[in-house]
């Protein structure tokens, strides 16, 4: 796994630049276009400045988390536990501190300085600050009070009430839009490398960002194709070409974004037993996706409960199949896939209205038939009769309203009448 030249791993210098500098750090564009990409000073009015991260002591967050303690633990991040505290300030913060087992901890604590500290977009999560006192390595994030996107597809609790379909495509959407930025907007661009539920946080609202840069590494620059680098990432989310040769394209994204899709989709995860001999989701999806127009009620989550637009269900299908594509150059890009999720997103599902008749109206219907002397039989099909009718006139007169509305100026158009990238 590459790394920047200048955060090479020295004992007795960890960091110590970085608490005397200022934080503010840019990247350096050579003339060489295949130069690996490396950070300078940032200029001094700064213009295009990245986030300033804060230094703590090793002190201010035991303090703020209580000395670590067991009831302040909120799981374990890509390179150890993490923490909920609370700074001097108020501010509520989350605190990941690294496993000091190897060199590897120690890279993937620099790289996360690194890409946090260049990278701004609503979908990432914010690196508030570190601490690199001694021995001890430690990120604070802003809190992302509801968890990961994983802890509400997987091993439910009774008492947790699962996601609906509207917040599931909002989520995969807003996912989709932290991608992009890595991809078209970041400069040079970023491959995130480790897209998975588990790393994909959620605010308030069900607010989406991406989290856990460790394993992210800078795109290819100029004529290269790919990165060169040793396979990283996390079972069941790997592209097959990436796993194969080590070959890092931003492709390798749009496969595990595809995989996180289905997750949303089934609820099931990348990796599940449950699934039979496939075990991985993404083949057990296959004769799914090679024909959407026949779904099975055991494709979509059932703690969906049937609550979900089913031809939208078969569009982001189609989205999840062209980004699982086996060619890695015939998946969409980031851009294309935001599109598409934005075409899922502007039509949500809306839980139907119940049609009901009045008990007085259905003994209203009864009397008559009873006055005309009809044989119970009689009675009963000219009832189901009179209900089917009074049914149809109250959905057409229903299916009206709605084309109204929708024709009323100022109206959302929903000009979109097929589905494509």
């Amino acid at each position: 796994m590459g790394y920047c030249p200048c955060f090479g791993f020295r004992k007795g210098k960890k960091l110590k630049r970085a608490k005397d500098h200022d934080a503010k750090t840019t990247i350096n564009n050579h003339k060489n276009p295949n130069a690996t990409p490396q950070l300078s000073s940032a200029p001094e009015d700064g213009t295009n400045a990245p986030n300033k991260a804060q230094t703590f002591t090793f002190r201010e967050l035991a303090t703020a988390t209580k000395n670590f303690r067991a009831e302040c633990f909120i799981g374990e991040g890509g390179f150890g536990p993490v923490y909920k505290g609370k700074l001097s300030s108020g501010q509520v913060v989350a605190v990941k501190k690294l496993d000091q087992t190897g060199l590897q901890g120690e890279k993937e604590f620099l790289v996360e300085v690194l890409m946090l500290s260049l990278l701004r977009h609503p979908n990432l999560v914010s690196l508030i600050g570190y601490c690199a006192e001694g021995e001890q390595r430690l990120l604070v994030y802003e809190f992302m009070p509801l968890g990961s996107l994983a802890d509400h597809l997987h091993d439910l609790r009774p008492d947790k009430e699962a996601l609906d379909w509207n917040t599931r495509m909002m989520i995969a959407a807003g996912a989709a839009k932290g991608l992009e930025y890595l991809h078209h907007d970041a400069e040079p661009p970023v491959i995130y490398r480790d897209v998975k539920s588990s790393n994909i946080l959620l605010g308030e609202d069900f607010f989406p960002k991406l989290s856990d840069f460790g394993l992210a590494k800078f795109g290819p620059t100029g004529d290269r194709s790919h990165v060169s680098t040793r396979v990283m990432g996390t079972h069941g989310y790997c592209a097959p070409e990436y796993a194969k040769s080590g070959k890092l394209t931003a492709k390798s994204d749009i496969y595990s974004f595809g995989v996180v899709l289905l997750e949303l989709l089934t609820g099931h995860k990348a990796v599940d037993s449950n699934l039979g001999r496939e075990k991985q989701l993404v083949e057990w999806a296959r004769p799914f996706m090679k024909d959407p127009k026949n779904l099975t009620t055991q494709f979509a989550d059932p703690h969906l409960r049937g609550q979900f637009p089913a031809s939208i269900l078969r569009k982001a299908l189609e989205v999840a199949s062209m980004c699982l594509r086996e060619d890695a150059y015939a998946r969409p890009s980031m851009r294309d896939v935001v599109l598409a999720m934005n075409f899922l997103t502007s039509h949500p599902y809306n839980e139907p209205k119940v049609l009901s008749i009045s008990i007085e109206r259905v003994e209203e219907i009864k009397s008559s038939n009873v006055s005309g002397n009809n044989s119970p039989n009689e009675t009963t099909c000219m009832l189901n009769k009179n209900l089917e009718r009074e049914r149809a006139v109250a959905e057409a007169k229903m299916w009206g309203e709605t084309w109204r509305d929708k024709r009323r100026p100022g109206a959302q158009n929903s000009h979109h009448d097929h589905f494509s990238l």
